[in-house]
């Protein structure tokens, strides 16, 4: 537990906390290539605030992913759930997983995504708890949302049977801004069988890479008819990774593959991104699906609406993302998802940052709104 320096006002004080609990988290790489140092994070979060009031901890592994609920006793389906993932991208081997506090930000691998959020939700969860033990407010940590969510989130509340009356998703958005929809998510794998040959005679082999390349142009093609505006609410595909078996500058390969990262806004599914895909591949061309996410539209808390323009003197904006998150799998039941977060840059980068002072304003709004939700105010 971050320690507490009596002798500082409580406004220095909560931007102490915060400012050291972001950082020790930062400490932990918790990446999907190291499941032992995500398991470390996981135990680090729940010592936390295990001890916060009236509460049980309960733990989950699936697709050996760890995840924890932390729910009042008595009660399956809180009033308010907070939700969080603690693993990160993966960065090169010489990144250095710490952090450093300058112009009024935190630096460091994973800090706004979603390490300095992590954060937010722990402190507020523990002084509520400390404040009324056994009230009606939850705490839900995952640690597969970069991988997709699917043993996580989905898996809470898919087979789990996790419920509650709303949630906070701090993973989009910023303090004046709420996020109302996002985009479906599709990564794909095309992959194409050849003939390999030597490069000095072409003519004998069947290149696949050239395949893979014809595909390409058709398919950036196909999505050029679809943009439509000027704030790209549209379908979008880029590819990310190109793979082949071949380690020499004059051999073709037998084989080759590509990966594809498509976003799309409702009203479109992920059944029609994948047709416009299929028809523009030859027919001895593999698709295989990785992630599949339709797009989501949001439904947030009036009550926070107000209490953010409240706390902050500002009118609250309405966005869309272009992104995606766990939310969805919350939505999908009909639950409010909340969708706010600090200030934050650079996200999945060497110096991705999060912004202090809208930190601890955000902190002030989620406390705010919890103590009204739940009529303790």
């Amino acid at each position: 537990m971050t320690a507490t320096d009596p002798s500082l006002p409580a406004d220095q004080q909560l931007r102490k906390r915060l400012v050291e609990l972001t950082r020790n988290l930062i400490l932990i790489p918790s990446t999907a290539d190291r499941p032992d140092e995500i398991d470390r994070c996981m135990e680090f979060v729940i010592n936390h605030v295990e001890n916060a009031g009236a509460v049980t901890v309960h733990r989950y592994r699936e697709g050996n992913a760890p995840a924890c609920v932390l729910l009042p006793r008595a009660i399956a389906a809180p009033k308010v759930l907070l939700l969080a993932h603690l693993d990160i991208v993966s960065l090169p081997d010489s990144a250095p997983y710490r952090s450093v506090v300058r112009d009024e930000r935190i630096y460091g691998p994973g800090a706004g995504d979603m390490k300095g959020e992590l954060a937010i939700l722990l402190e507020v969860f523990r002084a509520i708890h400390e404040r009324c033990p056994g009230v009606s407010v939850g705490l839900a940590v995952t640690s597969d949302e970069e991988r997709g969510g699917a043993h996580g989130t989905r898996f809470l509340f898919e087979d789990a049977g996790l419920r509650c009356g709303a949630a906070i998703v701090p993973d989009s958005g910023a303090v004046n801004e709420i996020a109302v929809e996002e985009k479906g998510a599709l990564h794909l794998r095309i992959r194409v069988e050849g003939k390999a040959g030597h490069g000095s005679r072409p003519w004998l082999a069947d290149n696949p890479l050239d395949r893979i390349v014809t595909a390409q142009n058709k398919i950036r093609a196909r999505f050029d008819t679809l943009k439509s505006g000027r704030d790209h609410w549209h379908p979008t595909c880029t590819f990310t990774l190109i793979h082949t078996s071949n380690q020499v500058a004059n051999r073709i390969a037998e084989s080759a593959e590509v990966v594809c990262d498509i976003r799309f806004p409702f009203p479109f599914t992920v059944e029609q991104m994948l047709s416009v895909v299929r028809d523009c591949l030859d027919e001895n061309m593999r698709l295989e699906p990785s992630v599949a996410a339709e797009p989501t539209v949001l439904d947030p808390d009036p009550l926070y609406l107000a209490v953010t323009e409240e706390l902050t003197g500002k009118p609250v904006n309405l966005i869309r993302e272009h992104g995606g998150s766990d939310a969805r799998f919350i939505a999908k039941y009909g639950i409010p998802v909340i969708m706010t977060r600090p200030l934050v840059g650079n996200l999945h980068t060497y110096d991705e940052w999060i912004d202090i002072p809208t930190m601890e304003i955000l902190y002030r709004i989620y406390e705010t709104y919890l103590l009204r939700k739940l009529g303790m105010s």
